[in-house]
């Protein structure tokens, strides 16, 4: 079920924010072994793709629905999960990278097949003259 974009901006808000606590509250379980080290990236990336999502549903809010998401708020939203990580562990903050360019990759690949327009070719007609 689809929500309207203030829902979503205040619902992926509070998950990130979930997330980021949980990580620093289970800060001494996540660094415990190599596997929930990389978790803990995974975490985070899963906060990056919320965080990403938050912005872009509030400039969808104030701007309308034509507004996409540019490149700084990738950046920002990326920086804020890769400090995020990094306060955990320093394996955390390579593997929240690693994830989160694979999450970027497909939430773009999702993006532009729900959302892109096809843009239909012109179609020449070559007639042939008569002398």
């Amino acid at each position: 079920m689809a929500v309207n974009s203030a829902t979503s901006f205040v619902l992926s808000s509070i998950l990130s924010l979930l997330i980021f606590s949980g990580m620093q509250m289970y800060k001494p379980l996540l660094i415990k072994s190599p596997v929930t080290i990389m978790f803990g990236g995974y975490l985070a990336s899963v906060m990056f793709m919320l965080f990403i999502t938050a912005i872009g549903n509030l400039e969808t809010f104030f701007y309308g629905k034509n507004f996409h998401v540019k490149w700084a708020e990738v950046v920002l939203s990326m920086l804020v999960a890769l400090v995020a990580a990094g306060m955990v562990h320093r394996i955390c903050f390579t593997t929240c990278l690693i994830f989160s360019i694979v999450t970027l990759y497909y939430m773009n690949k999702l993006a532009q097949k729900t959302y892109a327009t096809v843009a239909v070719p012109a179609v020449t007609v070559k007639t042939r003259r008569h002398k």
